[in-house]
């Protein structure tokens, strides 16, 4: 047995810890870029919703001294918005960079610090559409802010860019690329409407199954995701339902903290081999597109492994996602695949007929999620006629 782990140099995590941002800022530069993004259409970023909830970030970067370059996106951070942000980030000489947002702030801070310290353009270094040129450089120090509990981009050595231009979504990946801290405060995520609350824990969920069966798991990221499924399992609902409770926003924090982990040192699976195609042409937001499909994957996985792998490690994992989920020992790898489908039932999760998925796109979709890095990570190779089933129970 190998395998390697790879996380941010610091983690911390709690609530209130978001007000250390100053200090910690500080002690890597005095120009800071703080990257966000807009939410909502009234044109106000992240950072206004979270001052509406006393969380001041900017207030607390200038108490420590910092001088603060502020960048906002809108949606997915695309290929331009990001040579955008380096554009800035090179005329203002920013030293360190803070990204407090969703997973697309995480993202975009990600990409940024990354070129910025590199040198050239996306293009050079992106894969699939790129020329996959090697980072060679550590990134700039980033600090990695979450406001959502659902991508765990802040402890990921990949940042995920759209290019509209190529209709798909596409990473920039490398070790060099980890932030330097993740700061994790829960109560930064208590202002995420139920809506998103739902589709990024589902997302998070997702992200803690998938390295699970995947197959790259190891004994560290196995630790990880039980522990992860575990935390959204028992708190999704109640976050859902009533999104002041300490308690539930603080455990699904965790789960997309250590979904994040996984998957930075697994691998995923169908469900993320499909999302990137599917976010790319249609543009719905990740977490909802990975929670539509995330029933539909795992029972056809289930199935194409009963029928063909019957003795596989991965469907015994999949009987062991089953009971941590469901709370039940005895619980079969189809009580799992139910039990998560009442969940995305339940939690009102649009099919993927809502961001304009018709059959039509389905041959296109599943060629591009074939060669897709997640889909490398499925417990089984599954078949074309499988993938397209996939969607059509996902619409």
């Amino acid at each position: 047995m190998r395998f390697e782990f790879s996380a941010p140099a610091r983690i911390i995590f709690g609530p209130d810890t978001a007000r250390e941002i100053g200090p910690l800022a500080a002690g890597y530069g005095q120009r800071v870029l703080l990257v966000t993004n807009y939410a909502g259409d009234e044109g106000r970023t992240v950072l206004d919703y979270l001052v509406q909830h006393g969380h001041t970030i900017p207030d607390w970067l200038a108490a420590a001294g910092v001088e603060i370059t502020a960048f906002a996106f809108s949606g997915e951070p695309t290929v331009t918005a990001i040579e955008e942000g380096v554009a800035l980030a090179r005329d203002r000489r920013c030293e360190a960079f803070v990204s407090v947002g969703g997973g697309s702030a995480m993202d975009a801070g990600k990409a940024i610090s990354t070129l910025v310290a590199n040198g050239g353009e996306p293009l050079d270094y992106l894969e699939v559409i790129g020329r996959g040129q090697p980072i060679t450089q550590p990134a700039c120090p980033l600090i990695a802010v979450p406001t959502t509990a659902g991508t765990g981009a802040e402890v990921t050595r990949n940042a995920v860019l759209d290019s509209p231009e190529h209709a798909v979504k596409v990473s920039l990946r490398s070790p060099l690329m980890l932030p330097r801290v993740a700061l994790v405060d829960p109560l930064l995520t208590h202002s995420a409407p139920a809506e998103l609350t739902a589709s990024a824990g589902l997302d998070a969920l997702t992200q803690n199954i998938e390295p699970y069966v995947s197959n790259k798991a190891n004994p560290v990221t196995d630790a990880i995701s039980r522990a992860g499924m575990q935390h959204a399992a028992r708190s999704l609902r109640q976050a859902y339902e009533h999104p002041d409770d300490a308690d539930a926003r603080e455990d699904m924090a965790l789960s997309s903290l250590f979904g994040g982990l996984a998957l930075a040192n697994a691998k995923l699976g169908a469900v993320h081999g499909f999302a990137g195609p599917l976010g790319g042409t249609f543009h719905g937001p990740h977490g909802a597109i990975c929670a539509a499909l995330l029933p539909h994957a795992m029972a056809v996985n289930v199935r194409a492994l009963r029928e063909r792998q019957s003795d596989s490690e991965a469907l015994h994992r999949y009987t062991e996602v089953a009971c941590l989920v469901t709370g039940h020992p005895g619980a079969d790898a189809e009580d799992g695949v139910r039990w998560i489908a009442d969940l995305v039932r339940d939690l009102h999760i649009p099919g993927l007929r809502a961001y304009g998925v018709t059959p039509d796109a389905f041959e296109e979709q599943v060629n591009k999620a074939a060669v897709s890095s997640s889909m490398q990570g499925n417990p089984i190779q599954l078949t074309h006629d499988e993938m397209v089933e996939i969607l059509e129970r996902a619409l």
